[in-house]
């Protein structure tokens, strides 16, 4: 399972190592990138994923900015709460990508209402399989 956090949204997906694919499960809301933990255990209870991936939003030159420590945060506190092993992925340029997936299907131009952050979810979780991949062979 993967998060793409934001302050006002938080994307989920949830994948299948087996294939490397994941798909878009829902958009949480966020009150300045605090999340209902409630629904977070929900969906953790109901997908019990082996692992949670948080995407890092690195900046292009590697270095780390506000956002990455609220990720971090916020992948501390998954695994404080719900006792699941957490990673953090680098997810430079996934809402970008997102946005353009969307676009290319003919999508709104307004990611406001519709959002992509699932979709970035998605893009973070296939990251992750790829890099697992790579590593293995």
């Amino acid at each position: 399972m993967a998060f793409d956090f934001g302050t006002r949204r938080i994307g989920v997906a949830s994948g299948q190592e087996m294939l490397g694919t994941g798909k878009p499960l829902t958009m949480l809301p966020a009150r300045d990138g605090v999340p209902d933990w409630d629904q977070i255990g929900r969906l953790l209870k109901e997908w019990q994923p082996d692992r949670v991936l948080v995407g890092l939003p690195l900046n292009m030159d590697d270095t780390e900015n506000d956002m990455c420590a609220r990720a971090r945060k916020f992948g501390k506190r998954l695994h404080g709460r719900f006792h699941v092993e957490v990673e953090m992925v680098d997810e430079r340029l996934t809402s970008f990508e997102a946005k353009g997936d969307v676009m290319a299907s003919g999508g709104s131009r307004d990611f406001g209402r519709d959002g992509v952050d699932d979709r970035a979810a998605v893009l973070i979780l296939e990251t992750w399989f790829h890099q697992q991949e790579s590593r293995s062979s």
